[in-house]
């Protein structure tokens, strides 16, 4: 490990550096020690979709997700940032049909799938997308079960003052350390509540929820669901041609990573209680799976057949449009151990 403590992506095209990501990155284990780290390991910013994981603990806990039979395929789906494929579409409507609404309870907003195949399918046989086709759907849904479970209002629960946020932002808070005065609320992109707080604190977060061991019986058992049902079932929480899945996939579920918007990226490794975060500052989404990547291979944690498998996510290659590959995107993370 290095002393010179940091994280970059280096964009090439040739023989030259074009342009150039910096990041943090932080390791911690189940007291919130921090490990090791490169850059700023407490910087700040905000969770956006890796907070999923978490924020599906309160419907189990609740007892919501026994009481409407959800699937450990569902329960992955309320963890993710999923494609749209058509099996994740027709997952969060089972969710909804299980707790008697209808995909227009949803209030995360449409866009297309972000699987290019199926948005193209989609176009050519005329068929709009709808609420179910947002990647936040599954935790819009588990959202809604939870609210229908604590008999509150269905209506307006994506406000931060709605009981179903109240019970998700307490949740974030004990899982992560961070007071609840002390962490900061923004608004997602699917309309929801999101958290703002230190990147060695969503680590905590991340270490606890896959090695739960010091945490109260029924948030312990709600934290090995979780991370049994993406571990079995990985392509739920992402998709076709995604990092989250295909780590999940690679390690056999020994390690469990969530994107997030504007760059943030988190890892569970439960058989060492580690929780791993990174965060490429300027939000290129571009630099985030290499920088991830690499972390996980300085680290050790990839035996070389795992480091194969995801070649292509930590050493990837550009191409122009005649397909010719004309450059690379090169990770480079010097952690320092604490």
């Amino acid at each position: 490990m290095s002393k010179n403590s940091n994280l970059t992506v280096r964009v090439l095209r040739g023989p030259m550096m074009e342009s150039l990501h910096t990041g943090h990155a932080v390791v911690v284990n189940t007291q919130g020690e921090i490990l090791f780290s490169a850059g700023n390991p407490n910087f700040v910013t905000y969770a956006r979709s890796t907070a999923k994981l978490i924020q599906a603990l309160p419907i189990i806990e609740s007892g919501a997700a026994d009481h409407f039979h959800l699937t450990d395929k569902e329960i992955a789906l309320l963890c993710a940032s999923h494609n749209g494929e058509d099996e994740h579409v027709q997952t969060a409507q089972s969710i909804l049909s299980k707790i008697g609404l209808t995909s227009d309870a949803l209030s995360c907003g449409v866009h297309d799938p972000f699987h290019a195949p199926t948005t193209k399918r989609m176009r050519e046989e005329g068929i709009s997308a709808t609420t179910l086709h947002n990647n936040c759907s599954g935790k819009h849904s588990a959202m809604l079960a939870l609210a229908v479970h604590l008999n509150a209002s269905t209506e307006g629960y994506a406000a931060v003052e709605h009981p179903v946020q109240q019970f998700m932002r307490n949740t974030v808070s004990e899982m992560s350390g961070v007071p609840l005065d002390e962490l900061v609320i923004g608004i997602d992109g699917c309309g929801v509540p999101v958290f703002g707080m230190g990147i060695h604190q969503l680590a905590l977060a991340y270490a606890r929820i896959g090695n739960p061991e010091g945490l109260e019986s029924t948030r312990a058992n709600a934290c090995r669901r979780i991370i049994n049902a993406i571990a079995a079932h990985p392509y739920y929480v992402a998709g076709s041609d995604r990092f989250d899945t295909a780590l999940a996939e690679v390690t056999k579920g020994r390690i469990i990573g969530k994107l997030g918007a504007e760059s943030v990226y988190a890892m569970s490794v439960p058989d060492k209680g580690w929780g791993i975060v990174l965060k490429i500052q300027d939000g290129s989404k571009r630099a985030l799976e290499p920088a991830a990547a690499e972390i996980l291979h300085q680290l050790g944690l990839l035996s070389p057949q795992e480091l194969q498998a995801l070649e292509s996510y930590r050493l990837p290659t550009t191409r122009n449009w005649m397909g010719t590959q004309v450059g690379a995107i090169v990770p480079e993370a010097n952690l320092i151990q604490h």
